[in-house]
Parts: C-alpha cells; sequence; structure tokens
C-alpha cells in the first residue's frame, strides 16, 4: 500500500512539473511604460520616447486605475504569433565548371 501512494505522489509531481515548466515557458512577460496618447474599446497607444506603441487589450485585460489620455502606464505584454507562413526556399542553379 505505501509503495502504491508513493507512486501516485510521485507522478502526481512530476506532472505538476511538466505543466508549470511548459506553461513558464510560453508565457514570458514583457514591459514598456510611457504616457497614454489613445484609448479605444481594442487597444491602449502610448509613447515611449519618439516611437509610438499600440497594445491591444479586451475585456479580460486587467486595468487598475483611471485609464485615460495622459495617464502615464506601465503596461505588461506577451508575445506570441498568430499565423506563420512559410514560403519555399529559392532554388539555387549549380555552378559549372569551365
Amino acid at each position: 500500500m505505501k509503495t502504491h501512494m508513493k507512486w501516485i505522489v510521485l507522478t502526481y509531481c512530476a506532472l505538476v512539473l511538466m505543466i508549470g515548466s511548459a506553461s513558464a515557458a510560453a508565457s514570458k512577460t514583457y514591459q514598456v511604460t510611457g504616457p497614454v496618447v489613445q484609448v479605444t474599446d481594442t487597444s491602449i497607444v502610448i509613447t515611449k520616447g519618439t516611437e509610438r506603441w499600440e497594445i491591444a487589450k479586451d475585456a479580460a485585460t486587467k486595468i487598475t486605475g483611471d485609464l485615460k489620455v495622459g495617464s502615464k502606464v506601465t503596461i505588461q505584454y506577451t508575445m506570441a504569433a498568430a499565423t506563420v507562413d512559410v514560403k519555399p526556399a529559392a532554388a539555387t542553379t549549380p555552378v559549372k565548371k569551365q
């Protein structure tokens, strides 16, 4: 009985570790800070130096405080590919020896 319980506990721990490491690898977060120049239902636009950053948002985006134009914000975001189109490699022509 003890050996059986030991295997159940070890299996559970292994599953937890695998799930935890998989989600950690897929959820690298980045951040950007700057003043808000525009807010819409689907995005927040800020400036950082001379660059304009447009970050998408949706109903699940957690916003604390009063988000409005002029507010200084720090946005945590992740990057994920939506689509990937792979193009065939260019054919190479063999060099003829003379």
